[in-house]
């Protein structure tokens, strides 16, 4: 039987988050999230990592001609949790920019912000409850 997305399933399996200059996209996202990404090369790519283990999602930075920053696209949302503002209070210092501050969805679905990193995409923040 074909696999289908269903509630046993992740809505998103993989994402790639396009950048012009690899070592300063990783240096904001390991700021921000105080996190290591993890640097390599694959397929003519430049990439850093997310950490993440299975079954949960995962997805890296990547620099390519076929990746082109965007502020108008696709939005992937990351995760903030535990406190959404802990994470944006760190947005301006590693060199990104805050275009809606911390704003509540309702409550059970939490708060959500949109950040601009320092390759000019325009990247989803979500966290659960603060």
């Amino acid at each position: 039987m074909p696999a289908k997305l269903g509630e046993d399933t992740n809505a998103l399996n993989w994402f790639e988050i396009p950048v012009t200059d690899i070592e300063r996209a990783a240096t904001f996202y390991e700021k921000v999230f105080d996190i290591k990404l993890m640097r390599m090369d694959m397929m003519e790519m430049q990439m850093a990592a997310f950490p993440s283990r299975p079954p949960h999602s995962g997805g890296t930075l990547v620099k390519s001609p076929r990746h082109k920053p965007s502020a108008d696209g696709l939005v992937v949302y990351l995760n903030g949790n535990p406190d959404l503002q802990l994470v944006l209070d760190r947005v301006e210092t590693a060199g990104g920019k805050i275009v809606l501050p911390k704003t509540l969805i309702d409550q059970n679905a939490g708060y959500m912000s949109f950040v601009i990193d320092t390759e000019g995409n325009r990247v989803g923040i979500h966290s659960g409850h603060e």
